[in-house]
């Protein structure tokens, strides 16, 4: 019970009480960080990282690209409130654009806590790979401040490799699937199977032809883009989507961007402007 005296609080006890939050909120972070800690030693691949690189986006919460909404609790589970890590492997020589534009639109909808790193088996990484999700952090930062933590670990692998929880799922592999996965963090697929179903083949074109196919065939699938794009704004009817992210990056990565017909030249301006596809653009520099 507090003591009074004439009236007031005794200021011997206000200070035990000052003293008794700072101690309570000292030890919610570092619960935060055991936890935190706890999933980084649970990952096959933590004992051979090494950290060059982490950054901090803490934007609005509210992306106004996406009419949708979406529940981290529902999608990825609710962990009273640590923070959920997504780590991904990536091929340094085969940099993935959609991530980066994921990413990017991740910091607009959530507080993302953002890492970077080498794995050994990676002898150099360029300097524009090690900065790719942003400027360093500030020395001191609290895990329980950001909503997702996003990890990406340049390493020696066949195919872009997404773990989000190790102890309960398989890795999640290929750019074309890690990409539907963090695209519903953002917004769900239209709910019109019909439109959901074209998102997901315009998603296998981008990767199955457009960045990785002949030129002959690259030039059928251009042809069918300025087809739809003469139509709509968007490769999807009126609204921005997966679709558009996933075809963007394979455009330009293939090298087809510079004698891409009218319509997805437009398109590709359309998506620039947006403004989540610079760091994308700057690793093709």
């Amino acid at each position: 019970m507090p003591m009074y005296q004439n009236g007031e609080v005794d200021s011997a006890v206000k200070a035990l009480e000052v003293r008794q939050d700072e101690i309570m909120r000292k030890l919610y972070e570092l619960k935060a960080a055991v936890e935190g800690l706890a999933k980084t030693v649970t990952t096959p691949d933590a004992d051979l990282d090494l950290t060059v690189s982490s950054s901090l986006s803490s934007q609005a919460c509210s992306s106004t690209l996406f009419k949708g909404a979406t529940d981290l609790d529902t999608l990825l589970g609710k962990d009273l409130g640590a923070l959920r890590d997504i780590v991904i492997n990536a091929n340094p020589a085969q940099p993935p654009l959609t991530l980066l534009v994921l990413h990017s639109l991740l910091c607009q909808r959530y507080r993302v806590l953002s890492t970077v790193h080498v794995h050994s088996s990676v002898t150099s990484v360029p300097p524009q790979l090690l900065s790719c999700l942003g400027p360093r952090h500030a020395d001191s930062y609290a895990r329980h401040m950001f909503q997702l933590g996003f990890t990406l670990i340049w390493k020696d692998v066949p195919k872009l490799q997404m773990k989000f929880s190790v102890q309960n799922m398989c890795p999640i592999e290929g750019e074309a699937n890690v990409a539907r996965f963090l695209f519903k963090l953002l917004a769900p697929y239209p709910s019109d199977p019909a439109l959901a179903t074209l998102v997901d083949s315009w998603v296998d074109t981008a990767f199955f032809q457009l960045a990785d196919c002949s030129a002959k065939e690259r030039a059928v699938v251009l042809r069918a883009l300025n087809s739809t794009l003469g139509r709509s704004p968007w490769l999807v009817g009126s609204e921005f989507s997966l679709a558009d992210i996933a075809c963007w990056c394979c455009v330009l990565q293939s090298g087809a961007a510079p004698s891409a017909p009218s319509n997805v030249q437009r398109w590709l301006m359309a998506c620039e402007n947006l403004g989540h596809f610079g760091p994308a653009k700057l690793l093709l520099q």
